[in-house]
């Protein structure tokens, strides 16, 4: 046995990052750096952001070929300047759910995020039923990672790892708009 599958385990795990409180896609992403010092794939697709630019679109790329981001969504949904309806959201969703299928099933990467899943299952963007058929159809050594508030109780169920942040201060509060690097 390597040193890679003695790391790996037999089985993957289902990882859910949760909560009120920044860090749930800095997490995964701290987990991705991890992996990747260990010669492991790693594919993170994102289920909302992607129209923004975010400082992990740049960085990103220098961790490949090892990390693979795939930006699908549209950008935040129903806030600020999104003036897109909420099909279209539904659509791109749809089509992120498709490219984590393939992702998953590929047996090309060690670990797979899908970031702020959780989020487009609140917003009824994806199905939960359809994320609990995604879980249970993953290849038993894919390790993946869901990420994003408000994840539903079937989910956590079936996760072997439910980490929740908790706000407990927020510069926002005080008027301190988010920041390059920090924030995005």
């Amino acid at each position: 046995m390597t040193i890679k599958q003695l790391a790996m385990g037999k089985d993957g795990l289902v990882i859910v990052y949760t909560g009120k409180g920044k860090g749930k896609t800095t997490a995964a992403l701290g987990m991705a750096l991890r992996a990747i010092g260990y010669d492991h794939k790693v594919c993170m697709i994102q289920f909302i952001k992607g129209s923004w630019h975010y400082g992990e679109m740049t960085s990103s790329k220098r961790l490949e070929p090892e990390f693979e981001l795939t930006a699908v969504g549209k950008g935040f949904v129903g806030i600020m300047d999104d003036k897109s309806p909420i099909e279209d959201h539904k659509k791109i969703a749809s089509e992120a759910l498709v490219i984590a299928k393939e992702k998953i099933s590929s047996q090309k990467y060690n670990i797979v995020i899908l970031d702020e899943i959780n989020y487009a299952v609140n917003l009824g963007l994806v199905s939960v039923d359809d994320v609990i058929k995604l879980i249970q159809s993953k290849p038993e050594n894919v390790n993946l990672v869901l990420t994003g508030n408000h994840v539903k109780d079937e989910i956590v169920e079936l996760a072997d790892l439910v980490t929740e942040m908790k706000e407990v201060k927020h510069p926002f509060k005080s008027g301190i708009r988010a920041k390059k690097g920090i924030d995005f």
